[in-house]
């Protein structure tokens, strides 16, 4: 067995055992904790398929997040408790609303393709503010958790078994990536970050598979907006808001483009990082930007951080 997979295996049976460990230490506040970060880090690494692999910046993302999770809590507020309907549901209006906002942004790019996400995202956005049925503005919750019917022995609706869940879709979000990156169509998106006039003159239809990237991402991270809603039972405008992109965008830089663990790492710096210093000042935010903008400064000079060993430049 490789030394990645048995370092991978490691980590899996570390954090299948943490809810039993913080159990025994008293401290099953910090399993919320942890099921956020896999959350997140789900949306990070669906950003990483298109900004570290395919070198689109998308700084609209968050809006898949916030779709994902509306779509759950609107249709239980309908009588939907069903995770059976409503997941499928909310991944379907992700996978046709990212076709169509693929299908607009893709036909530019670099900085155009930057602000006609931000422009559709920002769309969403008001647009939920807008309804007032759902709760505009102020969000719309949800009285209990989506129900899978398999609560007898596998009970989804408590925390510790959310917990599984959440780690569950994150190892298969992974998988997903992983298992995309080595095959053709992982190629194919490398080559046109890369040089994407030499991939569309050798007669590869770059715009196709940027347009799947697009939407596989888009289903990835509206997974992890069902997730979060589920988690809060909750779900505000304020998920989408551009700043949301801004941070996973963030996670993903420091966990190191293009990096399979990019969104993982990330996630885990950041809002370890929030979560500490939250505690000590009310202006979390500046002390939080000093440590990420010196660590974002110290991989650009290659210091010898986790995951900065490859030091040539990405193609953004």
């Amino acid at each position: 067995m490789k030394r990645g997979a048995i370092a991978t295996l490691l980590v899996g049976l570390g954090l299948a055992a943490l809810p039993v460990l913080l159990a025994a230490a008293g401290q099953e506040f910090y399993l919320g904790l942890l099921t956020r970060v896999m959350i997140y880090a789900l949306a990070a690494t669906s950003l990483n398929l298109l900004l570290g692999y395919g070198g689109m910046v998308s700084f609209g993302h968050a809006a898949f997040l916030g779709i994902g999770g509306y779509v759950v809590a609107i249709a239980a507020q309908h009588g939907v408790g069903s995770a059976w309907v409503a997941w499928p549901l909310a991944l379907s209006v992700v996978a046709l609303l990212g076709a169509i906002m693929g299908a607009i942004s893709l036909r530019t790019q670099g900085v155009h393709f930057l602000m006609i996400t931000l422009a559709l995202a920002q769309m969403f956005y008001y647009a939920f503010v807008s309804l007032r049925s759902y709760g505009g503005d102020d969000g719309l919750s949800m009285t209990r958790r989506s129900s899978f019917g398999w609560e007898a022995w596998w009970p989804t609706g408590g925390d510790t078994g959310f917990y599984y869940l959440a780690l569950l879709l994150l190892a298969l979000g992974l998988l997903v990536v992983h298992r995309l990156i080595p095959s053709r169509f992982g190629s194919v998106l490398i080559g046109v970050r890369e040089n994407e006039a030499r991939m569309s003159t050798i007669g590869f239809p770059v715009y196709r598979y940027k347009l799947v990237a697009f939407v596989i991402a888009a289903v990835l991270c509206g997974l992890a907006g069902v997730l979060n809603v589920e988690l809060n039972r909750f779900v505000s405008p304020s998920v989408m808001h551009w700043s949301q992109s801004g941070m996973l965008m963030v996670m993903v830089i420091i966990g190191g483009l293009g990096r399979p663990w990019a969104g993982v790492v990330g996630a885990a710096v950041f809002l370890g990082l929030e979560e500490v210093l939250s505690h000590y000042t009310e202006r979390w935010q500046l002390p939080l930007g000093i440590l990420l903008l010196a660590l974002v400064l110290a991989r650009v000079a290659g210091w010898n951080l986790p995951g900065s060993a490859r030091k040539e430049p990405q193609h953004v």
